[in-house]
C-alpha cells in the first residue's frame, strides 16, 4: 500500500542511514499528503518504531502496514542491507510525519568510551 511513497523517500533516508553512524539523529520531514494519498487517510496509523539489530528486523511490524512496507522495501535493497548489517539503527515514525533515523551502535560505541 505505501511501497510507492516509500520509494519516493528511499535515496534519502539511505543518505541518513550512513549520517547517523558518525553523527546525531537525522530526522525527515515528509510530506503529509504523500501518506493520505496511499492509505486510508487515517492519521492515527501514522506512527511506528523499527529496530534494525544485526542486519534484521527485531520488533514486530504486522500491526502497521506503513512500518512494514519501509522495512520490507529497506530489507530488498542490496546497499540498504549492507548499511543495516554494519549498525544498529532505530527508526521512529511520529504524527507529524517525521522520520527520525538513530544509529543505535554509534550511541553504544560513546558509552563505551
Amino acid at each position: 500500500m505505501y511501497t510507492q511513497v516509500w520509494s519516493k523517500y528511499l535515496p534519502v533516508i539511505k543518505i541518513l542511514l550512513k549520517r547517523s553512524v558518525n553523527q546525531n539523529d537525522q530526522t525527515l520531514e515528509m510530506n503529509r499528503i504523500d501518506f493520505e494519498r496511499a492509505g486510508s487517510g487515517r492519521k492515527a496509523g501514522y506512527k511506528f518504531n523499527i529496530d534494525f539489530i544485526n542486519g534484521r528486523i527485531d520488533n514486530v511490524l504486522s500491526s502497521s502496514p506503513l512500518a512494514h512496507d519501509l522495512a520490507q522495501l529497506m530489507m530488498q535493497d542490496d546497499s540498504l542491507k549492507e548499511i543495516i548489517s554494519k549498525n544498529d539503527f532505530q527508526l521512529v515514525f511520529n504524527t507529524k510525519f517525521q522520520l527520525t533515523i538513530k544509529c543505535k551502535t554509534a550511541e553504544n560505541d560513546t558509552s563505551l568510551q
